[in-house]
């Protein structure tokens, strides 16, 4: 009987030292899932990046940032710049064409990587998109006919006048917003392309587009050199950055080192020259 019992507790004995093993084990295993899926989502997103060995770049057609030369061919100011950066980071540029309307959408869908297209930084696309260092400044200027520069220069000069801005941008703000263009009719449009055109065309009197457009597109021998910025009237000054998904961290940190990179190294100064912009740059060599 004694044996027996010796036996039945040497066995309970045994079997509470595995249970203890077994539980030991599950916890650790936990503590090491928990501790990769937590270094997986700070640095997921650069790793997401670099296995592709692609940034996918979301940008709009607009001059002189990113736009079509007439070979065909992609070029622009954010295009050079981007690719620089991409150099910089190993990884090759890969641009697509968005809807701007749809921007943020398709960056936290993974279609894009970055939103790279002249993207004005405000408190509200802070907290939900991760932004990179200001690169350039910017404001919102009013572009007519020429022959009508000297009209548009009062609020009330504006009414009965219908004003265009491209849908969701800073223009759009600006123009329903600031008390200037309250007596005008306002009308939103796909883009900041269409709003010039819309212009041209005689089918609205104003336009609310970036200052920097208006360097690019407002050129002797453009498509646009019948129409003229409004002079001494601006709006909204403005800073581009780069817009990164939220908490992308490494990514970022990655990203704003070329660009002071770049900067360093005279190339950024170099393209923003050669596209009129170097007046405007804001990342400055150390």
């Amino acid at each position: 009987m004694k044996k027996l019992l010796a036996f039945l507790m040497a066995g309970l004995m045994t079997a509470t030292v595995f249970a203890g093993c077994g539980e030991s084990a599950s916890s650790n295993s936990s503590e090491s899932s928990d501790k990769s899926s937590s270094s997986a989502s700070s640095d997921g997103d650069w790793a997401y990046i670099k296995d592709k060995g692609e940034m996918v770049i979301g940008i709009t057609y607009f001059e002189p940032m990113n736009y079509m030369d007439e070979n065909g061919e992609l070029t622009g100011f954010e295009t050079e710049f981007a690719t620089k950066v991409c150099d910089q980071l190993g990884v090759k540029p890969k641009f697509q064409k968005i809807d701007w309307d749809s921007k943020e959408v398709e960056l936290n869908a993974k279609t894009i990587d970055c939103i790279w297209n002249g993207l004005t930084i405000t408190d509200e696309r802070k907290e939900n998109m991760g932004i990179s260092t200001p690169y350039m400044e910017n404001k919102q200027v009013m572009v007519t006919k020429a022959e009508n520069a000297d009209k548009y220069t009062s609020a009330e000069a504006l009414s009965g006048a219908t004003v265009v801005a491209e849908k969701k941008s800073a223009g759009e703000e600006v123009a329903q917003s600031d008390d200037f263009f309250k007596q005008a009719t306002y009308v939103s449009v796909d883009s900041q392309a269409k709003a010039l055109l819309e212009v041209k065309s005689g089918t609205a009197d104003i336009a609310v587009i970036d200052y920097v457009m208006s360097i690019g597109t407002l050129k002797d021998g453009s498509d646009y050199s019948n129409l003229s910025v409004i002079e001494d009237k601006s709006f909204a000054p403005e800073q581009y950055g780069v817009a990164l998904r939220k908490d992308s961290t490494e990514t970022l940190a990655k990203l704003d080192d070329a660009m002071q990179a770049l900067a360093d190294n005279g190339e950024l100064e170099k393209i923003a020259d050669k596209y009129n912009l170097k007046d405007l740059l804001l990342i400055k060599a150390k």
